[in-house]
């Protein structure tokens, strides 16, 4: 499967960008996954596509499951140093088993939304989550227990969205605020009340997965 490409069925609108100032902390820490090479776009990776999404819950918090809204980075914008609200989609609703999702903005939304839309409907208390690629943490994943998903699943399908939902079942992983994509070359999902919460979860598990 090609990295990067939106495998769910998707109803896409046109429409105006999130607002700059409910992106201000998603962005800062995007910018810091961006140069520390945990988001972005290399041609001798991945196919040369660009990696890495995130995105932050937006009101109105107490939606039901499949309607918690969110607004995540647009697919293919990894290769970007640093965005706007001109590239982040804003989903309305998402359906894993239906592998739909509907969403609205300037630009189409990550290949990841359905696996976003999944950790937000399993923990009303998580509100930011960071994909990223790490090798370092990916290959470490072990040594520095953190939960992964099964190697057979790939990524962007409405299995991996399931995947999480068995991470939170069997491990301890909603404490952990972290796991690795076992059948996604290096992905590592972070997640946490905010985007700064999920942003230092990642970090410490880096300076971690060196020290090993």
């Amino acid at each position: 499967m090609e990295e990067g490409v939106i495998k769910f069925d998707l109803q896409y609108t046109e429409a105006d960008p999130p607002s700059a100032r409910t992106l201000a902390e998603l962005n800062a820490w995007r910018r810091i996954l961006w140069q520390l090479a945990l988001i972005g776009q290399d041609p001798d990776r991945y196919g040369g596509y660009g990696f890495g999404n995130i995105s932050q819950r937006i009101p109105p918090l107490d939606a039901p499951a499949g309607k918690r809204q969110f607004v995540i980075s647009g697919t293919q914008t990894g290769g970007l140093e640093t965005l706007g609200a001109a590239h982040y989609s804003r989903i309305e609703r998402y359906d894993p088993q239906a592998n739909r999702v509907v969403a609205e903005g300037p630009v189409r939304p990550s290949s990841e939304s359905l696996t976003h839309g999944m950790l937000y409907d399993l923990d009303t208390n998580i509100h930011a989550i960071l994909h990223v690629h790490s090798p370092h943490i990916w290959q470490h994943a072990s040594a520095l227990d953190i939960p992964v998903t099964d190697a057979a699943v790939a990524y962007g399908t409405p299995e991996m969205a399931q995947e999480a939902g068995r991470l939170f079942r069997e491990t301890d992983v909603l404490h952990k605020g972290i796991f690795s994509m076992g059948g996604h070359e290096d992905g590592i999902v972070a997640f946490g009340t905010t985007p700064g919460e999920a942003g230092s979860i990642l970090l410490l598990a880096l300076a971690k997965s060196y020290s090993l």
